[in-house]
């Protein structure tokens, strides 16, 4: 079984109060572990390379989302983004 260690150093959103920024990030951490734990790693790690930046791109928000599904949707993208 391999293992994927993510460090994230800077998450950029705009938009979003800055009191969510935790509930957001935890959220986030909770929806890549349920992916990677979910589905095989994407190309880029399985041939075991760094991601140095990671461009997740953009994504819609339904008026009045809570901070949870924000992360979940971010986490998303993150993983998105890997895959491509």
């Amino acid at each position: 079984m391999r293992s994927v260690e993510v460090h994230v150093e800077e998450l950029v959103l705009q938009g979003f109060a800055p009191s969510d920024r935790y509930h957001i990030g935890e959220a986030m951490e909770r929806e890549l572990a349920r992916l990677f734990a979910k589905q095989p790693a994407p190309p880029l790690l399985a041939q075991g390379s760094e991601v140095i930046l990671l461009d997740g791109g953009t994504f819609e928000v339904a008026p009045g989302a809570k901070p949870e599904a924000i992360g979940t949707q971010v986490a998303q993208a993150v993983y998105g983004g890997l895959s491509r």
